[in-house]
């Protein structure tokens, strides 16, 4: 569809009052938890905008490099992650800003982080979208990614209840690239590799189909209602990880929240966090019982959500057919436990794991892309 089709659409009043209505009752309610996970509120709402209005994704782009060998999607990540290199590398260096600990985006490298990697690529692709592209496809009111949604929490739940046996798997463990190499060498080796990439598929046929950034995209009308070029949206969404990771002292991550979600649901239908050693301790049972609010990524989660569902208002193109075929329907829910079950084992999605872990220099990261690029 044309950029002037979307525009003409009218504006869905009722949706967005809506929106802004959620969103200010979560946001007086996140304050009263502290300043600090308002802040990142607010981050998040410019998150989910910026995902809706460009359809930023990694499974389509993905897909479409994969089957037509159109690159516009892949390259468009490939700035995104630069971006996020550069104005990771001197706060992860430094260790520290305003006044508190910054800790990029680590985990260990094991057999069962790379499976789970490869299954969240194969369960992405069945479903229809990542996690990123989960949370603002559902918040825009497609029911079926509802569904995607639903499934992905409860296999994030059943691979943390099996991550115990997973991980007694062989792994090296966690390795940060800018501490094995320094923040210098290690931030040019990354680029490196990213440039070679392009090259790489460029020279494998690969053709950008879509401008980066359109000729006069830009328009107050646009800035409001989209569509934006995604090279706009990749500044931002690297630019709004570089502020998550200076408020929050952590990067950007999605999955812990959709585990946490689950597992409280299934506290209320009678499970007992003690049969589990995910959840028997530590920071994990506290956040069984505190407020969903008091857990950072869900606070994230959801200012990505009410952000899409005010984009998609502005855009006219909030809601979605009801009837879901069968097919269609029980894609949705396969490929939301892959992803789901997937994402626990490789402590990470597309965002945590990949777009955050490659930024951080967390070895871990580029692993999980070579895992998850077969499976898609």
């Amino acid at each position: 569809m044309s950029a002037d089709a979307l525009t003409s659409s009218r504006i869905q009043g009722p949706v967005l009052v809506l929106a802004l209505a959620a969103a200010a009752v979560v946001g007086v309610e996140v304050m009263g938890v502290s300043a600090k996970k308002a802040s990142l509120f607010l981050v998040a709402i410019a998150m989910g905008v910026s995902l809706y209005h460009a359809s930023f994704g990694f499974s389509g782009a993905y897909r479409r490099a994969i089957r037509d060998k159109d690159i516009t999607g892949v390259a468009a990540q490939l700035v995104m992650l630069a971006l996020a290199m550069v104005l990771f590398a001197p706060v992860l260096a430094k260790g520290s800003i305003f006044g508190h600990g910054v800790g990029g985006a680590l985990a260990p490298v094991s057999v069962s982080m790379a499976f789970g990697a490869f299954l969240f690529g194969i369960g992405m692709q069945i479903g229809g979208a990542c996690a990123s592209g989960t949370l603002y496809t559902a918040a825009s009111g497609r029911l079926r990614m509802v569904v995607v949604l639903v499934f992905f929490c409860a296999g994030a739940f059943w691979g943390s209840l099996d991550l115990h046996w997973w991980s007694k798997l062989p792994g090296i463990g966690s390795i940060s690239l800018g501490r094995l190499f320094g923040f210098g060498p290690a931030l040019a080796l990354q680029l490196a590799v990213l440039a070679a990439v392009y090259l790489v598929l460029r020279r494998l046929g690969g053709r950008i189909n879509k401008p980066l950034w359109e000729k006069n995209a830009f328009s107050w009308r646009r800035l409001l209602r989209g569509p934006w070029p995604l090279l706009m949206s990749a500044a931002l969404l690297a630019l709004l990880n570089w502020a998550t990771l200076l408020i929050a002292g952590h990067a950007w991550s999605i999955t812990w929240a959709f585990s946490l979600w689950s597992a409280k649901a299934a506290v209320l239908l009678g499970w007992d966090p003690a049969t589990s050693p995910f959840w028997s301790g530590g920071y994990r049972l506290a956040a069984l019982s505190r407020s969903v609010l008091a857990d950072t990524t869900s606070v994230m989660n959801i200012g990505i959500m009410l952000g899409a569902m005010i984009a998609a208002s502005l855009a006219g193109r909030a809601g979605s057919k009801v009837h879901i075929p069968l097919a269609s329907l029980a894609a949705a829910v396969v490929g939301g436990l892959m992803m789901g079950y997937g994402a626990r084992l490789a402590y990470g999605c597309n965002i945590g794991a990949f777009f955050s872990g490659a930024a951080s220099m967390s070895l871990h990261g580029w692993v999980w892309i070579l895992a998850a690029i077969p499976g898609n």
